[in-house]
C-alpha cells in the first residue's frame, strides 16, 4: 500500500527554484503572500550549474532594491559598454554614454546563491532534490501538487495559485490544453563551443567578434577564470577539440592588424551550446501561469534569458497581489501580454545579434560582405549604436 501524501497548504505553489521561481517567491513575500518552492535539482547542482553572467540594469536594480543581496555591486563588475570586432578591429559601443545605462558581469550561480540565502534569512519555504512532481486541479479553486522530497516522503501543497517556473524542460506549459498551447520555434543551424578557462581577462568588456572563419564571444567571469565561446557545428563533440586546436581557433578568429591576441590558460570545462528560440504564448490557464524558461527561451547572444525571466517574475507578482487582493483570479490575464511584448522584443534582438555576427550557413561572399555592410552601418550610426544599446541594457517596462 503506498503512503499518503502529507498535505501542506499555501498560497502560491512554485515548480521550479531557480533564481525565476526563487525572485518570484521573495516578491511575493513582500507582499506577505506565503509561497512553497520545489525544484528536482538539489541546491549545490544548481549552485554549481554555469550560465551567462550578464545583468541588465533592471535586473540589478531588482536584487539590490527589493534586499535580495547587494552583493553585486561589489563582487560584480559594471560594463559600460561591449566590442563590436570585425575585420580585425574593434568598435566600442559605449552604453552609458548613448542610453545613461549599463550592464553587470555576475555569474547566474551566484544569482541564485544570493536568492536561496535571501529565502533562507526571509524564513522561505523551498524543497530542493524532490522527485516525481506532479500537478493537478488547474481549472480548480484549489490546485494540488504533488511530489516526492529528498526524504523520500511523499507530500502535497494545496495552493491558490501554481507558478510553472521549471525551466526549458517544463512540465507545467503542458498544463495548458493543447488546443490553447500556441508555440512558436525556431532551430539555429549552429552551436557555441563554450569554454572555461584559468586566465586573466584578455579586454575589460564582452567583445563579439564577426570573422570569415566564423563567430566568437569573449566573455569574463573573475579576474582569473574566463568564459569564452566560438561558433561551431550543433553535432560538435567537445572529445574532438583538444586544448591546442581550441585556441588556434580562437586566435584565428579574433586575428587583425591591430596586433589583439588572447590571453591562453588552462581549460577546464568545455561544452556545446545548442541554439534555440521558443514562445509559448499562452502563459496562462486556469490556475497555472509560466514564468522564465517555462514559457520561453532565447539564443544567449543578446545576453537576455535569466534578464527576460526576471521581468516576467516581476510583472506576474504585481498580477498575483491584484488578484488574490481583489478575488479576481482573471486579473492573471493581465500579466501575459505585458511579459510578451518584452519578450518578443527580446527574441528579435536575440535573432538580429544572432543573424549579424554568425556565418550563415553555406555562406557566399555577398552573405559575408552583406554581415559586414550592417556592422559598419550599426557602428557608424549614434542611431544605430543606440538601438544595439537600449535593447542590450533593457528596455523600460510599458504597459498595455
Amino acid at each position: 500500500m503506498s503512503q499518503a501524501p502529507e498535505v501542506e497548504t499555501t498560497t502560491v505553489g512554485i515548480v521550479g527554484a531557480g533564481p525565476s521561481g526563487l525572485m518570484l517567491a521573495h516578491l511575493l513575500a513582500k507582499a506577505g503572500i506565503d509561497t512553497i518552492a520545489i525544484d528536482n535539482r538539489s541546491r549545490a547542482e544548481i549552485e554549481a550549474t554555469h550560465r551567462a553572467g550578464i545583468l541588465e540594469h533592471g535586473a540589478v536594480k531588482m536584487l539590490v532594491d527589493t534586499g535580495v543581496s547587494d552583493r553585486v555591486l561589489r563582487d560584480g563588475h559594471e560594463h559600460e559598454g561591449i566590442y563590436l570586432r570585425f575585420n580585425g578591429e574593434s568598435h566600442r559601443i559605449h552604453f552609458k554614454a548613448l542610453v545613461g545605462e549599463s550592464v553587470w558581469l555576475y555569474p547566474q550561480q551566484d544569482v541564485f546563491i544570493d536568492l536561496a540565502d535571501a529565502r533562507e534569512r526571509d524564513g522561505g519555504n523551498v524543497r530542493f532534490g524532490v522527485t516525481d512532481t506532479e500537478v493537478a486541479g488547474i481549472e480548480t479553486d484549489n490546485p494540488m501538487i504533488s511530489y516526492t522530497d529528498s526524504d523520500g516522503v511523499p507530500r502535497a501543497i494545496r495552493c491558490q495559485i501554481v507558478v510553472g517556473a521549471d525551466g526549458s524542460r517544463s512540465i507545467c506549459r503542458f498544463l495548458v490544453p493543447e488546443d490553447r498551447r500556441h508555440q512558436f520555434f525556431r532551430e539555429y543551424p549552429f552551436a557555441w563551443f563554450g569554454i572555461l578557462c584559468e586566465a586573466p581577462m584578455s579586454a575589460p568588456e564582452l567583445i563579439y567578434n564577426h570573422s570569415d572563419h566564423g563567430f566568437a564571444l569573449i566573455s569574463q567571469r573573475t579576474p582569473t577564470v574566463q568564459r569564452m565561446y566560438f561558433q561551431c557545428e550543433p553535432t560538435a563533440e567537445v572529445e574532438d577539440w583538444p586544448e591546442e586546436r581550441i585556441w588556434e581557433t580562437f586566435q584565428a578568429r579574433l586575428a587583425g592588424s591591430d596586433g589583439f591576441r588572447l590571453t591562453e590558460g588552462p581549460i577546464f570545462e568545455r561544452t556545446v551550446l545548442i541554439f534555440r528560440s521558443f514562445v509559448q504564448e499562452n502563459m496562462r490557464h486556469g490556475r497555472v501561469v509560466l514564468a522564465g524558461d517555462a514559457a520561453h527561451t532565447v539564443p544567449p547572444t543578446g545576453a537576455k534569458g535569466l534578464n527576460l525571466a526576471f521581468n516576467d517574475v516581476r510583472v506576474l507578482a504585481e498580477a498575483i497581489i491584484k488578484a488574490l487582493g481583489s478575488k479576481d483570479f482573471d486579473v492573471l490575464d493581465e500579466y501575459p501580454p505585458r511579459a510578451l511584448e518584452r519578450i518578443w522584443k527580446a527574441q528579435h534582438f536575440s535573432y538580429w545579434m544572432t543573424q549579424m555576427l554568425h556565418t550563415p550557413v553555406d555562406a557566399n561572399d555577398f552573405d559575408v560582405r552583406r554581415q559586414l555592410g550592417e556592422l559598419t552601418m550599426v557602428t557608424s550610426s549614434t542611431y544605430g549604436m543606440k538601438y544595439l544599446a537600449e535593447a542590450y541594457t533593457g528596455w523600460p517596462d510599458t504597459k498595455p
